[in-house]
């Protein structure tokens, strides 16, 4: 008897996803692990795969992630992609790669980026200068919660994207950095204006604590999409997409497979 329709479209999806996220994605991060140790002899910023210059920093996980392309192209090309005016607002940037993208963008009017650890923000913004991108980014030294003060925040020196406040099992050993943390009113001047804004959300565990905060804003009218990252052993979907939906996002489309990926939700 023929499968139906939908089994074999799911199963074409299945091993769609396997292909991209399991099999393409561990060739890239094998080949960021031979090919680092031979590019950080060489001086000067390194061109990423996605395009953008940045100032080297190999000994780091992330950065070698953003070099080799080892994130995908699912934001990258959504960025690339958007057709009408828009502000890119990078809650948890890091060194800056999402942003940068962004900027490459003629639509994209402003960029917002937050990124708390000092170090980082120090790369970030340098990332930023080399690109030429300055005149319309605004850069925070600050991390998003519910609220206002300084906390320690875990940071793993050779893979600054793990950083977190979330208390997660398995970073206990990393170093301890003193950051600024806001909440939702001192957040809400930071992203006034008129244009629609595209939100990008990786804080390692604490994305429903930020989207719950950016609810509250009057700015959050004004957002139109946000790409966030899921894992399944410390967060919930489910959760998330309830708190969006009451907040009128109605579209829900999952990038990655198994505990680990990414959703794009979207008000239509």
């Amino acid at each position: 008897m023929p499968l139906p329709h939908f089994w074999k479209d799911n199963r074409v999806a299945s091993l769609a996803a396997f292909w991209r996220y399991g099999v393409v994605k561990t060739l890239r991060k094998w080949k960021a692990a031979a090919l680092s140790p031979v590019l950080a002899r060489q001086e000067g910023p390194v061109r990423s795969a996605y395009g953008v210059l940045m100032v080297p920093n190999w000994q780091d996980t992330t950065f070698r992630y953003c070099i080799f392309g080892t994130y995908g192209r699912d934001l990258a090309d959504l960025l690339l992609g958007q057709r009408d005016d828009f502000v890119f607002v990078d809650i948890g940037a890091n060194q800056g790669l999402y942003s940068l993208i962004a900027a490459q963008n003629p639509k994209c009017r402003k960029v917002i980026a937050f990124e708390p650890v000092p170090a980082t923000h120090a790369r970030l913004a340098a990332n930023v200068a080399l690109n030429g991108g300055a005149e319309r980014t605004v850069l925070h030294q600050l991390a998003i919660a519910d609220n206002v003060g300084e906390v320690t925040i875990n940071v793993a020196p050779d893979h600054t994207g793990t950083a977190t406040l979330a208390g997660r099992e398995g970073v206990s050993g990393a170093g301890g950095v003193v950051i600024e943390t806001i909440d939702a009113p001192l957040v809400d001047p930071l992203l006034a204006g008129d244009l629609p804004m595209f939100v990008k959300i990786d804080v390692e565990g604490l994305e429903a604590v930020v989207i719950a905060e950016l609810a509250k804003t009057a700015s959050f009218a004004r957002v139109q999409s946000i790409f966030y990252e899921v894992d399944d052993r410390w967060a919930s979907a489910g959760d998330i997409e309830m708190l969006l939906r009451s907040a009128g996002f109605t579209r829900f489309a999952k990038y990655g497979r198994g505990h680990h990926y990414d959703v794009l939700a979207s008000r239509a």
